[in-house]
């Protein structure tokens, strides 16, 4: 990334590829988005975790978590931080509702791009217990 400005501009078009895949499945603009070798890094213990390689598992990953919270996961981005390098650090918050319960949670996103597109991430939850229990299901009552 060349600048600030550049690095925003790819999470946003990251951001709403991601909005439209949890709302309606569409995985075909995050697919465009991301480079054929990409690897996903998502920490803990929850049934989420683990690392995605490839443009299909990481697809798949997302939407594993589109359907754990039945359409209602919704993604804010907070804040970028960016120098001149290709990685960069966005901190977004999320909302659910996961088992009958609003969720919230709030990761530090690392992404490694590859000129426009994200060649790496690894998700870092502020809180990584509360983020295993939000993404680990429930038996019913």
């Amino acid at each position: 990334m060349r600048s600030r400005k550049d690095a925003v501009a790819v999470i946003d078009r990251l951001h709403e590829a991601q909005a439209r895949l949890y709302l309606d499945g569409d995985a075909g603009p995050v697919r465009s988005l991301l480079t054929d070798d990409i690897a996903w890094h998502v920490p803990g213990t929850s049934p989420i975790a683990g690392t995605y390689r490839g443009i299909d598992e990481v697809v798949r990953y997302m939407l594993a978590r589109r359907e754990a919270a039945g359409g209602t996961f919704r993604m804010y981005r907070v804040d970028v931080l960016s120098a001149t390098g290709p990685t960069i650090a966005v901190l977004t918050d999320g909302t659910a509702s996961i088992g009958g319960a609003n969720r919230h949670w709030s990761t530090v996103g690392l992404y490694r791009l590859s000129e426009t597109r994200v060649a790496e991430c690894w998700l870092l939850p502020l809180d990584q217990a509360e983020f295993d229990d939000i993404w680990t299901p429930r038996p019913p009552d």
